[in-house]
């Protein structure tokens, strides 16, 4: 579903699509009727056929729709969830361990090499 605010964000760093979404019926020759969360109860449910994108198989090309816990300055929290490899990087006259985290709100290939 193309074009709807996320965050109150829109522009450049805004997701161009989230989804995917159930499509409920089709109304008239060009649109459809899609069951959308009750977090965007205030975006009408009826969109025309170019702003829908047929669903990815592929999972890191699809934008879940995930509402995050923002605190009180706008910030969230994150934690890691699994450490996945391990390795030692080596300067002139050291030596650094470095872990691979998955973080809760990222998936295995978003991971990162942390010291």
């Amino acid at each position: 579903m193309k074009g709807v605010w996320r965050f109150g964000k829109r522009g450049k760093l805004s997701p161009r699509y989230i989804g995917p979404f159930e499509i409920l019926e089709r109304v008239g020759t060009v649109a459809y009727r899609l069951a959308l969360p009750p977090d965007l109860a205030q975006v009408h449910n009826v969109f025309h056929v170019s702003m829908l994108r047929k669903c990815l198989t592929d999972p890191t090309k699809i934008i879940e729709y995930e509402p995050v816990e923002l605190q009180q300055d706008l910030s969230y929290e994150e934690w890691p969830v699994e450490i996945l490899d391990y390795k030692e990087q080596k300067l002139r006259n050291r030596t650094i361990p470095l872990v691979k985290v998955r973080w809760n709100n990222h998936t295995g290939s978003e991971a990162t090499w942390e010291p």
